[in-house]
Parts: C-alpha cells; structure tokens; sequence
C-alpha cells in the first residue's frame, strides 16, 4: 500500500517543480522584455541637437517626428499648461524697477513654444501653440511684434506675430534652417543666421533675403543705432564675438577668451557686450567694451546663458540653471540686483528685452 503513495509524491513534486520552473522563466522574460523597453532610444529632433550644443543644461526637448505647418492658439495667463504665474519678488529690484517686455522660450507640454511677459515679470502669456519647436525671439523696436524661429518640414524658418499672439506669418521658405531672426532699430531689415551659410538680411516681409557674409557665423545683433552687428564666430579659429557694419564690411574681432558661448547684447549706449562664456554646466555672464577691453565678470556659478541688455541700460536678463531649472534672471550691469522673474517646473530660457 505504500507503492501508491510513493508514485502519488513523486508526481507532485515533479509538478511543483515545473511550475516553479515556469514562474522563474516568466519573471526573467518580464524582466528582460522591461529592460529593452527601457533601454530604446528617446527620439531627438534637429532642433533638441542645436539647443543643446549651446544651452546645455535644457533638461527636456521636443521629440517631433512630422512638422505641419504652423498652427496659433494664443493661451492667456491663467490656462498656461503646467505653470504657475510668477510675481516679481518683493523689494527686489533695487530702486529701479525694470520696463518694458521681455519675449523668450518656454517648454510647454514637451514643445518649445514663445511666450512674453512684463520686464518685472508679471503678465505672462503664451503667444504660440506650434506643433513642432519655436525659439530664438526677439522683440521689434516698437515693441508691438515678435520674430522667431519655428521647425518646419523643410527646416527651420523665421516668423512673426503681434505680441497679442494674432498675425501669425512665415516669412521665409526654402533657404535654409534660419535662427536668430531680429528686425533692426529704423524697422526696416530683419537680421538672422542661416546655419553653416553665414549672417543675412531681408525685408520685414520676407522679401529679397541675402547674405551678408559667408563664413560659419550665428547668433548675430544690432547695435541700439542700427550701424553695427554683433555676432558669434570660429572664423579665426576657436568661436569668439566679432562686430562689423551694418553692410558686413569692416569685420572687427572683439574677444580673445576660451569656452565662448554664442548669444550677446549691445549696451544701449553702443559701447559694450554682454555674453555668456564656459565650460559646459557652468556658464557665466560677463561684459567687455567693444574695443576689447574691461572685461568683467557678473556672475559666479549657476550656469547662466543668452543675456539681453534692457533698452533703458539698467539690467540684463539671462537664463540659469541655479536652482535645478531654467529660469529667467535679471542683473545689473554692475553684478548687482539678481532677480528671479520666473519660477515655473519648465524651463523658460533665451530672453530677448523689448520695450
């Protein structure tokens, strides 16, 4: 009578030990299939390899595969996805409270998109609601457009809308990826970079676009009178900042220094630049006559980028990565009078001062 028994326990072993057999092939294919999901490649766009190659502390970017054209939904205040509205921190602007606007970038629902707000950092509002990156803005001289950059099929091209976010137009089309788009001080060129093909001109309109030099030149400015350009440049070797005429002639090297960013500023009165320079992670914003000399140094640590000059010559603003985010700064040009305007979980970055 113990035969049966003998077979009956050797059965159920044998069954227990398959099925734990099983459980353990399961738990390692479970864990394998997570694995490779988790080790497939995030996808990038065109534009998250040119943002971070010089704002390399942008902690999120667009990852869009088609670029239809260009849709506008103006966004108020209060419906800003995933924000907050900033106030200006209290007795924090030194006696001289900042005016004017200040237009920038801000990532909204894993899209760079353009916003403005006040120079105190009030009124915030979401200008564009594109489908694909928007960045590189600048404000007109009056005050009352806005000119960017925005991802399209065939690259990036340059447009403008009124600071209310209505008359969207794409000026451009077809002659490159285009960046930095400003219009000049009489109203009547915009400036902008085409990558690898130098700085160029063209109408408010978008007509008759043109070169204006032919080397590998970005990020380029006007001077507060319209005569001069500013602009960024490894022509002579490691990128420095150059200034030339408003017609590309008479090109004038004006840095000699390592770890050189991009974006810069003229000082109202004509005489200086402000820039950001360093090694990666730990940017700073310095100033220096356009003659090269009296270089200063503003800021220590934080890694802070793309200042822009106020148009009164009271601050500047600039982006920093201090407290774990992008967020928009302002200073004096003496070092003196840090502001946060910004306080969001996204990052806003690349300000540009208007009135």
């Amino acid at each position: 009578m113990q035969a049966p028994n003998k077979i009956l326990s050797t059965f159920d072993k044998f069954l227990l030990g398959g099925l734990g057999c099983g459980v353990f092939v399961l738990c390692v294919l479970s864990g394998w299939i997570y694995y490779l999901v988790n080790r497939l490649p995030v996808p990038r766009s065109e534009a998250t390899q040119i943002v971070n190659a010089d704002y390399p502390t942008i902690i999120s970017s667009p990852s869009i595969f088609e670029y239809p054209t260009a849709t506008l939904i103006p966004t108020l205040d209060a419906s800003l996805p995933g924000t907050s509205i900033p106030s200006p921190i209290s007795n924090s602007f030194d006696g001289i409270p900042p005016s004017g606007k200040i237009t920038f970038t801000c990532y909204i629902n894993q899209i760079d998109q353009i916003c403005i707000m006040n120079a105190d950092g009030t009124g915030r509002r979401q200008l564009t609601d594109l489908e694909a990156t928007a960045f590189y803005p600048s404000v007109s001289p009056d005050g009352q457009m806005i000119f960017f950059a925005a991802k399209q099929a065939s690259g990036f091209e340059i447009f403008s809308i009124d600071i209310n976010g209505n008359g969207l137009k794409q000026l451009t089309k077809n002659i490159g990826s285009l960046y930095g788009p400003e219009l000049s001080p009489n109203g009547e060129r915009i400036l902008f970079a085409n990558s690898g093909n130098g700085i160029w001109l063209m109408k408010p309109d978008g007509k008759n676009p043109h070169p204006i030099t032919n080397r590998d030149d970005i990020d380029a400015t006007w001077s507060s009178d319209g005569s001069r350009i500013a602009f960024a440049s490894s022509r002579a070797g490691d990128r420095q900042l150059f200034v030339m005429n408003a017609d590309g002639s008479n090109i004038q090297q004006v840095t000699d220094l390592n770890n050189m960013g991009g974006r810069s500023t003229w000082s109202p009165d004509g005489t200086r630049l402000a820039f950001y320079r360093g090694p990666a992670g730990d940017h700073n914003i310095y100033v220096i006559n356009v003659d090269g000399s009296g270089l200063v140094q503003l800021t220590d640590g934080g890694d802070n980028l793309g200042p822009s000059w106020s148009p009164d010559g009271n601050w500047i603003s600039f982006t920093s990565f201090r407290d774990g985010n992008n967020e928009i700064y302002i200073i004096h040009p003496d070092g003196t009078g840090v502001t946060r305007l910004t306080n969001n979980s996204i990052s806003d970055w690349q300000p540009r001062w208007g009135r």
